[in-house]
């Protein structure tokens, strides 16, 4: 394992410059560039913002704030939105860099890694534009922000774990890469981001006690919503099953890094 990781960090620079390169090659001939990063998320935000407050008037329970259902919904969507594009693109990484991998010997895992820091760079520009959003809203922010971090982290390896799996799977069996689709869509509607947990009948929050989803989540519409920080020890669980289907994968994957590229 440490050499497997050492020659990961011997190629870092091959990882930075691909997601470099695939973030300026969004915007190769576009004048505005990489301020579509911030123009399309922030468009998207206000469009919350505006039409769930200020027109539909959309409402939280226990919450006088009109402004609220539209910031819980950002800040859910925020965070589905990283651990999706996350799993969804490692999904298929391996077969999209087919090429590459019979032509150039590198590391095989910088792959994932480079979706990954795409990933996240994303998100991040993503998180910046809706801040702006809640400004204008007059949603000052607190020390509990911070507290996305852990979010972040635990989203990431969650999904960079899973992400790992799933695009093994999907070079035997092409069939995955078409399931998983369907499968984050019903996942995205057993996580409250829509909705919110009181309003679910109470035969379903069950199946919330066993979405590790729904807990991550609440780190972002607790912090971003209502100031709080998470409850930790509510985390414990996600955190611990983000960690283990991470060296899991880790470990799938170095036993069937030798036949990847004879499978592609």
């Amino acid at each position: 394992m440490k050499a497997f990781l050492l020659s990961i960090w011997r190629f870092r620079h091959f990882i930075q410059s691909s997601i470099k390169a695939e973030f300026l090659g969004r915007f190769a001939r576009s004048k505005l560039g990489a301020l579509w990063m911030i123009l399309n998320p922030l468009a998207q935000a206000a469009i919350f913002a505006i039409v769930l407050s200020e027109i539909l008037a959309a409402k939280l329970p226990h919450v006088d704030s009109k402004s609220a259902y539209a910031i819980y919904l950002m800040a859910g969507t925020a965070a589905w939105g990283l651990f999706a594009e996350i799993v969804t693109r490692c999904t298929t990484v391996f077969i999209d860099y087919s090429n590459t991998l019979k032509k150039i010997a590198f590391p095989r895992l910088c792959l994932p890694l480079i979706v990954g820091g795409s990933a996240l760079l994303n998100h991040l520009l993503l998180l910046s534009s809706i801040f702006v959003i809640f400004l204008l809203l007059g949603h000052m922010p607190t020390v509990a922000w911070l507290s996305v971090l852990v979010g972040i982290a635990i989203i990431m390896l969650f999904a960079f774990g899973l992400g790992i799996l799933l695009g093994l799977l999907n070079v035997f069996s092409r069939d995955v890469g078409q399931v998983i689709t369907i499968v984050l869509q019903l996942w995205f509607w057993l996580t409250p981001v829509v909705y919110t947990r009181e309003t679910l009948p109470k035969q379903f929050t069950s199946i919330l006690e066993l979405n590790p989803m729904a807990m991550i989540v609440q780190i972002y519409q607790d912090a971003l919503l209502f100031g709080k920080f998470p409850t930790w020890s509510n985390l414990f669980v996600p955190a611990m099953i983000a960690v283990g289907i991470f060296i899991f994968s880790f470990w799938i994957f170095r036993r069937a890094s030798p036949d990847l590229v004879d499978a592609l």
